[in-house]
């Protein structure tokens, strides 16, 4: 981009307050971009006044002098500015020539400022605003304007992803540590930086002005409230949804989404913003990787362990405090704003709510008020023993400034000062306003049912709160309405303890009562449904300030079991089986063992343990539930029918298939006897859970045929297309293409696929989980690239909805390794499988016959590899274990048997092979009948040792029936049969079953 000229470009020195520093570097961009040399003069309206000598040196260097004028200048009728003012009065006339200005405030500049003749560059877009910057000295644009993403972004232009807090208007100072921050951003050593401090020192707002200051800079900005682990997960896992990456029904799956886009910086230039990350265990994991940069903020400087670079953020310098308490109430003078500073000890936050309160009542004598704060008593009662979380109680000056505040605002407003003392019942750091404004009148405290009629009462009421106590809000627009209202509010944690300390316990009991009310009325009642988890996400972390894990009322306990299954769905098995126990140690102390509430919440901290693969836990938690009711003598019922189900359940997760299947067989003969015809689908439900439990059996031709009779029997009931009734088409297509019935199983896998896409949705799991079963059926159909290019997505996006470490993910991972096998790609198939191997092992246990699995089909490649000799120990080591898992005639150990053999023969002990293949074949006929294409393929296997051993009629006898057989079920042109045909080793893939 050249600029018009017919002289060289003069350089240019420009001066701007930090405030000004994204437009200031665009300007800079557009001067060098014609050629002009830069000077960055850094200006502090909080810095002392030059001499006049020194400015008018300063304005006297060669070429011209630019000055950026934002909301610093309005205040150049005020205190120490006004000597500014006169020295800008007595230097500009005699330097018009030379010294240019522009603005970039919205607000009228004062007489001093005018006189400059600033040109505006708000409002005008970038041509033209690039235009008048070159006018003021003396250039014009010969090129249309074209950033191409090479220089810093138009200042009024957001970054394409950002939700960071709206401009503080009021933010003073910083200059010094915000440059520090951002040069230690910018540093190759320095990508994580902690803002460190004590409570009230203005850690949020800082990290917000750097956010807004150098916005410029960034195509991706995002803020995450990390006051709780949970609602930092529930914050981060956001930006996979407003980046466009695949909506999932866990957070670790978009987590992870998220973390892998940053990595690879396929987001542009990214900063995340980790606010009040406290608890370090729980966010840790959180912080993405990758070239982008990481700002958090924090009491606790243990951060520096995970690679943050502390930078403390102390209380005002006395400059700052009195600058800032003059903005905040303009009738007084410094010196009122210093006596006020120096009782405060400079801390932002009380020094904010003070001049609030001042500026708030015109009448108010400010020496008289000044005095009553230095007051040796406090005006409330701080608690006995000081909050774990601030071990120091706040200075009586602070606390009398609270009070001076906190009784004002019950004399003049009694409805605000309720709607006060409420939010004090909700998380401070996200006060559920949406939820508020949702609340029935006959769920508030008196004064405030009687004014919030009018919507427009909540937004006068908050506002009032946020400018006497500092408290940051956000607005956004209604889009039905399209009236804009605030949406979030956050109170400093100090503020909220010195009034809850202040309260009765009658009146504690009545608003604890009033916030759990709201939060039972914003209860949509459906956790399962995606569409209301984001309500279940806001309601989260006001259970505990709310008092409603006290609560005895029975909509407040249902409230608390829905979030329960909230977090079971999402996936956050941690911080439910966290609730799940709180919850019960409150409850098993006031209601009876068996108190169905009770034994909801006791199936739910059972169900939590099994999502963290703590088995054992949870099969002590069932059979713990099964003894409640059996001393309470309940022999019948719903209640134990859910008991044996969840037992079922863990022991089929732990791998005890037998006791699985004997224990769902009584509970489907129960539910058959006690419930009739009444509860058909609970029955069928159970039904269902024995067919799954017959088919990790290996019987598969029993599971089939029950599966296929549930199936049936949901159509008629549900109609075809209902969740359950697709469920069980998929087990049972999945059946049908384990027993061998390939072209039964892929018409009705794919049938089934296409009515999940259109009933479900495309990235459903349940949909993702029956494209990978027409995946294998296209893999056992030679249609390899299909097969390959369908199970990539599904994988793919089921790591997306559920994390990598997902059962269903590590399922669809070991097949994709074997998939990769047959196409020829041994490195990454194998890669895939040893990871996977030890993620089951990790999840599961070493003996689990997942892991165990798992590592028999690692057997298969290394013997590719050529590691003979360590490929023949795993596979007999993977054999024997699983043999002893689950039983010899299983089918998972007879396949084991049949890869052992050609490990052995492949280590040139045929005769070996030949034992352990006739062995294995005389286990399989009786298990999985002579015709199931495992029996098939072990009379091949045995067939070729016997011929290397020189037994061709016997070898021939035996190939010919495994030919027959296949030809019957596949087809003579079969790919199968026909590598069967060629005399290739046959092998046997372990396939592991949803659990």
């Amino acid at each position: 981009m050249n600029a018009g000229r017919l002289t060289t470009p003069p350089p240019v020195s420009l001066v701007y307050a930090g405030v000004s520093n994204g437009w200031a570097q665009w300007i800079a961009w557009v001067l060098g971009q014609a050629d002009c040399p830069v000077t960055h003069v850094r200006w502090s309206p909080l810095s002392p006044l030059p001499d006049l000598a020194d400015l008018e040196d300063f304005f006297g260097r060669p070429g011209r002098v630019l000055l950026v004028l934002d909301d610093w200048y309005l205040r150049f009728d005020t205190g120490r500015n006004q000597q500014w003012a006169q020295v800008l009065r007595q230097v500009m006339p005699r330097l018009h020539d030379r010294v240019g200005a522009v603005t970039v405030t919205t607000r009228a500049l004062p007489d001093e400022a005018v006189s400059l003749g600033a040109v505006t560059l708000r409002g005008i877009g970038p041509e033209e605003a690039r235009r008048r910057v070159l006018a003021e000295v003396g250039l014009r644009p010969s090129t249309p304007y074209n950033r191409q993403d090479e220089g810093p972004r138009y200042p009024e232009d957001p970054p394409d992803v950002t939700n960071s807090p709206r401009r503080n208007p009021r933010f003073t100072g910083r200059e010094v540590l915000l440059n520090e921050v951002h040069d230690t951003l910018n540093a190759g050593y320095g990508r994580r930086v902690l803002l460190h401090g004590p409570p009230g020192v203005g850690k949020s707002q800082a990290a917000g002005e750097y956010a807004r200051r150098f916005a410029s800079e960034y195509d991706l900005i995002w803020w995450v409230p990390s006051a709780t682990k949970a609602a930092a997960r529930e914050g981060f896992a956001a930006l996979a949804r407003e980046v466009g990456l695949s909506e999932g029904d866990q957070l670790t799956g978009q987590i992870e989404a998220v973390q892998d886009a940053l990595r690879k910086d396929e987001k542009g230039r990214w900063l995340v913003i980790f606010d009040g990350a406290e608890d370090i265990d729980g966010i840790a994991p959180l912080l993405p990787e990758g070239r982008g940069q990481i700002l958090l903020t924090a009491q606790n400087t243990a951060w520096s362990r995970h690679g943050a670079r502390p930078r403390e953020l102390p209380p005002f310098d006395r400059d700052e405090s009195i600058a800032f308490a003059c903005r905040r109430a303009p009738r007084m003078t410094e010196a009122q704003a210093g006596e006020l500073a120096a009782a405060l000890g400079d801390l932002p936050l009380v020094i904010d709510q003070s001049a609030a309160w001042i500026d708030a009542h015109p009448a108010t004598d400010i020496p008289r008020y000044l005095t009553s704060i230095r007051a040796d008593e406090p005006a409330a009662p701080d608690p006995d023993t000081p909050d774990p979380e601030t071990p120091v109680a706040a200075p009586p000056a602070h606390r009398q400034v609270w009070a001076h505040t906190l009784g004002s605002l019950a004399a003049r407003s009694p409805a605000v000062h309720e709607l006060l003392l409420l939010l004090t019942f909700f998380s401070p750091d996200m006060l559920p306003v949406p939820l508020l404004r949702a609340a029935r009148p006959s769920d508030l405290p008196t004064h405030l049912a009687a004014s919030v009629s009018e919507p427009g009462t909540w937004d006068a009421a908050l506002l009032t709160i946020s400018e006497l106590a500092s408290m940051r809000v956000e607005f956004a627009t209604e889009a039905r309405q399209d009236t804009t209202s605030i949406v979030s509010l956050r109170m400093h944690r100090s503020f909220r303890r010195f009034i809850r300390a202040s309260l009765t316990p009658e009146t504690e009991r009545e608003y604890a009562s009033a916030a759990a009310r709201v939060l039972v009325a914003s209860d949509p009642g459906e956790p399962g449904a995606p569409r209301n988890w984001h309500r279940y996400a806001e309601i989260l972390p006001h259970l505990e300030p709310s008092g409603a894990l006290d609560s005895d009322d029975g909509d407040v306990r249902q409230l608390l079991l829905n979030c329960l299954d909230y977090l079971r769905v999402r996936g956050e098995y941690q911080d439910g089986w966290d609730l799940a126990r709180r919850v019960l140690d409150r409850w098993r102390g006031t209601f009876a063992p068996t108190d169905s509430r009770v034994l909801a919440a006791a199936h739910q901290e059972a169900r939590m343990l099994r999502g963290l693969g703590r088995y054992e836990e949870a099969e002590k938690a069932d059979r713990g539930i099964l003894g409640l009711l059996g001393e309470a003598g309940i022999d019948s019922g719903l209640e134990l029918l859910r008991a044996k189900d969840g037992l079922g359940a863990t022991l089929m997760a732990r791998g005890r298939y037998d006791e699985a299947r004997a224990l769902y067989e009584e509970a489907a003969q129960n539910a058959t006897d006690w419930l009739g015809d009444r509860y058909v689908p609970q029955t069928l439900q159970f039904r269902t859970n024995l067919a799954l439990a017959l088919g990790l059996q290996g019987h598969y031709q029993e599971s089939c045929t029950l599966h296929r009779e549930v199936y049936d029997r949901r159509v008629g009931l549900l109609g075809g297309r209902a969740r359950r009734t697709l469920q069980s088409g998929y087990y049972t297509a999945r059946m049908l293409r384990l027993l061998g019935r390939l072209p039964e199983a892929r018409s009705l896998q794919d049938y089934n696929v296409r009515q999940l896409r259109r009933t479900l949705d495309a990235a459903h799991r349940q949909t993702l989980l029956a494209e990978h079963n027409l995946a294998l059926c296209l893999r056992r159909d030679a249609e390899f690239e299909r097969a390959r290019a369908i199970m990539r997505e599904s994988r793919k996006r089921l790591i997306v909805l559920s994390g990598a470490d997902h059962p269903d993910v590590l399922m669809v991972n070991l097949d994709y390794a074997m998939l990769l096998r047959v196409l020829g790609e041994r490195t990454k198939a194998r890669g895939l499988a040893e990871s996977t191997a030890r993620a089951y092992a990790a999840r599961l246990g070493t003996l689990h016959p997942y892991a165990i699995g798992a590592r028999n089909n690692l057997a298969l490649l290394m013997l590719d590899d050529g590691e003979t000799e360590a490929a023949a120990h795993l596979a007999d080591e993977s054999m024997r274990q699983l043999e002893a898992a689950i039983g010899r005639g299983h089918v998972w150990s007879l396949g084991c048997a049949m890869n052992s053999a050609a490990a052995l023969a492949a280590l040139g002990d045929v005769e070996g092979a030949e034992r352990l293949g006739r062995d294995a074949l005389g286990r399989a006929i009786p298990a999985m009948g002579a015709d199931h294409v495992l029996s098939a393929n072990l009379r091949a296997g045995l067939a070729l040792d016997l011929r290397a051993l020189g037994r061709a009629e016997e070898a021939s006898a035996l190939e010919r029936v495994a030919l027959m057989t296949l030809s019957a079920s596949h087809g003579p042109d079969h790919d199968q049969t026909r590598y069967m045909r060629s005399r290739a080793r046959p092998y046997w893939d372990f396939e592991p079953q949803p659990i």
